[in-house]
């Protein structure tokens, strides 16, 4: 075990508890400020008909870290990182609607170099429908829990003979110099290492970095383009690995491989590179034909 590392008992009881619910109204405006904030070329969502499958993220902000409170104590969460996102969309959001939005640990995982919670998040529309639903992981680096309860998010691993084959796409993406600044509000996001230099550098990073959900809109918008026929509503399921920094002015570039279908709905695995670093990894998207 590293000299780093803790070990931390997490409570099992705070596993299963919902958070209270909190309520978001979808405006136009902010689904087209979240379509400009990430750089989306996709019509319907700069116009803000229609969300784009990240914007997920903005109605549950407030409320998805909040069980994890209840499992992991105060005194570690400098050292939590978000490891994993997964959403699953029973349809798109729209704008003009409210929807209500909960989160409840289900699980957590201990390792000698890093413990992970897993967080369930559900979110509903006026009449109580599922709009979607959420699996965030949350990493905390040299942090011991020492045993293993409950539920894992489900997996989404990119086997290597798929990663090692010709991708069906592959999607140039540029981060501006300014992207942290424009992301932030257009989320919700206010960490301030992605906008404040000083802290980002007293935190032992080179500087600001970018946020991992607004990488990882980029590889959504990437997905869609290609091979989802621009079109949020055939989206079914999303999921990546956090697997490297970016930074404000790097070039990215998306990979996607075709990896089959079942009933109808069609699997792809993607990754986001930074040159020769893997920054989104075990990327999965089903999307319907």
């Amino acid at each position: 075990m590293s000299a780093d590392t803790r070990t931390v008992a997490f409570d099992a009881a705070g596993l299963g508890v919902w958070s209270e619910p909190e309520t978001f109204a979808v405006t136009r405006e902010r689904i087209a400020d979240y379509a400009l904030a990430t750089n989306d070329p996709i019509a319907a969502h700069r116009d803000g008909d229609v969300a784009p499958p990240v914007f997920a993220i903005v109605p549950v902000f407030d409320s998805m870290m909040m069980p994890v409170i209840d499992v992991a104590p105060m005194d570690v969460f400098g050292r939590v990182l978000h490891g994993e996102q997964d959403f699953r969309f029973h349809r798109p959001i729209v704008p003009g609607e409210t929807l209500t939005a909960r989160a409840r640990a289900v699980g957590f995982t201990g390792r000698p170099k890093g413990s992970t919670i897993t967080v369930h998040i559900e979110t509903r529309g006026d009449t109580g429908d599922l709009v979607n639903e959420q699996y965030l992981t949350a990493y905390f680096r040299n942090i011991d829990a020492g045993r293993t309860v409950g539920e894992q998010a489900p997996p989404h691993r990119l086997d290597d003979a798929v990663r090692a084959g010709e991708p069906v796409a592959v999607v140039a993406q540029h981060v501006d110099d300014d992207q942290t600044f424009r992301y932030a509000p257009a989320s919700g996001d206010p960490v301030p290492l992605h906008l404040d230099d000083q802290v980002a550098r007293d935190a032992g990073l080179p500087g600001i970095i970018a946020h991992g959900l607004c990488t990882m809109a980029f590889a959504s918008w990437a997905v869609l383009t290609e091979v989802g026929g621009s079109d949020v509503g055939r989206l079914r399921r999303l999921a990546v690995r956090f697997a490297g920094m970016v930074f404000p002015g790097d070039d990215l570039e998306t990979r996607i491989w075709r990896v089959g279908e079942n009933n109808g709905v069609a699997t792809y695995a993607f990754e986001t590179v930074r040159g020769e670093t893997v920054v989104l990894s075990d990327g999965l998207a089903e999307i319907a034909g």
